[in-house]
């Protein structure tokens, strides 16, 4: 048996090799791979497929630097608006299409002509509407593609106008780094993309911010006019500089924007652009932008951004970014990596979230305690049902080191059945899957370790009727709980899921559970202090004056400023979806 492992380990490397000779570009994401490893493609993780118990003991926590669950989740938010509202500092550029058919929406100024140059369109005509401004009327253009249409998706509050890093990435691909002090230049920028993007065939590139929005390239090409219409519209009370309120039109018109973007919050999100994950680029890869291992450090993940991003690190994302672009042919395991995904999502969010509910106690009655106990017991024995092996039995050996080590092959099957098949596959995986297979393998993992010392804690203390073992004397089920309290709460932060945010209590019939987005810039930051005087000049010159034409909806300006800490840290509250608006 060993020795057939062996040799499917020697195959795999010479396999892996022949992959990397192939992208030469991804050399640091392939060292570090050893025999029965294979999942380990990036030095300095220590979790990997193993037949081996050693590899599964309960005391290996993640490293602290480890970034797989952030990789996890981002991909699993992908064109969803919700987590990319809360977590708005985008790290992923992935390359999709547009399917033919689908619709695209140009609200314009009073003008009755279709754009030459590149321009902003909505997924959503209640996005684009917003743009159609007149005295009771507006024009608005309505496009349908008439082939895939490839674009280029930044994830994250990609189309927003601040300074604090959701800009990021589109900004080393107009201008080659990160600049801030270009957060309004939205001109410069939508040409300096398409500029860019010509030369690979890009039709547009992907963002969002209170909906989604394709910043089209060429309004002639893969598109045809489906209508351009004038309608009838409510008047339009913005002005600027803004008023001190609105009227009830135009924060109706103001809250169906939002409404529009509230409908993509969550899985699927947005489906009516076709991301391709095998070409992911990812800078919470830390082979591939190892620079900014040391800027994350001791951040809240609210404050992570690309800014810092090493010049090295920037050649190698673009290498890597043109190399995914230009590919001749379809690339690729063929594994189905978003479903993947959202099956651990769906397995596992509700059941945590359940646990930390019957955790929450805080009585120091006896009974009470000793009841939720066994509720959160049987809780978690249904998780791990599909892996309870009938050959595992609870032990009390106390005089070992870890003593719920007897449970290590049910930690073993939870944290591997996902993934141990797809060993097959590996060498037909780009680089771009074997960075997501071990983001969803350290998911798994930590979440079959944490899920599995409490179920085999609880059950060698004697709360599970379905393993009897002799105590003895009575377990201490307070100290139990505190520690199970703990472990689920560590567990859920480090997962950090955005389907735990939700309104609390739930909004009613007349309500929609909103979590604060950028509503314009009313207050704008003032200049970095480090711009030379030619490009302080431009800065300033480009904020003053009426909003340029062609500004898509973070340019519209709204009645009121979102607090400092909402923008950072936004949480969940219920606005009013029928007049009068609460916005």
């Amino acid at each position: 048996m060993r020795s057939r492992f062996l040799v499917a380990a020697l195959s795999l490397g010479s396999a892996a090799r022949a992959l990397h000779d192939q992208f030469p570009i991804t050399t640091t994401v392939e060292t570090g791979a050893r025999p029965l490893d294979v999942t380990s493609l990036n030095p300095g993780h220590r979790h990997s497929i193993s037949f081996n118990n050693e590899q599964w003991k309960f005391d290996e926590c993640p490293l602290e630097n480890a970034t797989g669950n952030l990789i996890f989740d981002t991909v699993h938010s992908f064109l969803q608006h919700w987590p990319n509202t809360r977590y708005r500092n985008g790290h992923n550029i992935v390359p999709g299409v547009i399917p033919i058919g689908t619709l695209l929406y140009h609200g314009t100024n009073g003008s009755q002509t279709i754009p030459s140059e590149p321009e902003w369109t909505a997924m959503d005509p209640e996005h684009s509407i917003f743009f159609s401004r007149g005295n009771g009327s507006g024009w608005h253009l309505t496009l349908a593609a008439t082939r895939p249409l490839k674009v280029l998706y930044f994830d994250g509050s990609s189309a927003a106008k601040l300074s604090e890093g959701n800009l990021d990435m589109q900004d080393i691909i107009a201008w080659g780094e990160p600049r801030p002090e270009r957060f309004f230049d939205e001109r410069d920028r939508i040409d300096d993309l398409c500029a860019w993007g010509k030369g690979f065939g890009i039709d547009g590139f992907v963002r969002m911010e209170m909906s989604f929005e394709v910043m089209l390239c060429d309004f002639t090409a893969g598109v045809e006019v489906v209508s351009f219409v004038r309608l009838t519209l409510p008047r339009d009370d913005r002005s600027f500089p803004p008023t001190a309120s609105l009227d009830s039109d135009t924060l109706n018109r103001t809250f169906e924007v939002l409404h529009a973007g509230s409908w993509h919050n969550h899985y699927p999100g947005d489906s009516r652009i076709v991301l391709d994950l095998t070409g992911l680029i990812s800078l919470y890869d830390t082979a591939l932008a190892p620079s900014l291992v040391p800027v994350r450090t001791g951040l809240e993940r609210y404050n992570h951004r690309v800014l810092g991003i090493s010049s090295n690190d920037i050649s190698r994302m673009m290498r890597k970014l043109i190399e995914v672009i230009t590919r001749p042919r379809p690339a690729g395991s063929g594994t189905d990596w978003k479903t993947l995904i959202h099956v651990v999502v769906d397995r596992y969010a509700d059941r945590l979230e359940l646990m930390q509910y019957l955790l929450n106690v805080t009585s120091s009655d006896s009974r009470e305690l000793l009841q939720r106990a066994k509720l959160a017991q049987t809780q978690l024995r249904v998780m791990l049902t599909p892996y309870l092996l009938h050959s595992i039995v609870p032990s009390t050996d106390t005089s070992g080191v870890d003593v719920s080590q007897w449970a290590s092959p049910i930690f073993r099957l939870c944290a591997t059945t996902h993934t141990s098949k797809m060993i097959k596959q590996i060498s037909l995986m780009t680089s771009s899957e074997r960075l997501v297979l071990k983001a969803v393998e350290d998911t798994t993992r930590e979440i079959c370790r944490v899920t599995t010392k409490m179920w085999a804690d609880g059950a060698t203390s004697g709360l599970d009727t379905f393993f009897p073992v002799e105590l003895n004397g009575k377990p201490d089920v307070a100290q139990l709980m505190n520690d199970w309290r703990h472990d689920i709460e560590k567990l859920m932060s480090w997962l950090d899921w955005s389907v735990w945010i939700k309104c609390r209590p739930a909004c009613g019939p007349e309500e929609m559970c909103y979590l604060p987005t950028w509503d314009g810039p009313l207050k704008r930051p003032p200049p970095p202090q480090n711009l030379t005087d030619a490009s302080e000049t431009k800065y300033r010159a480009d904020r003053v004056g009426p909003p340029t034409k062609g500004l898509d909806i973070a340019d519209a300006h709204f009645s009121s400023v979102t607090p400092p800490e909402d923008l950072r840290r936004p949480q969940p509250r219920c606005i009013r979806r029928l007049q009068p608006h609460d916005l």
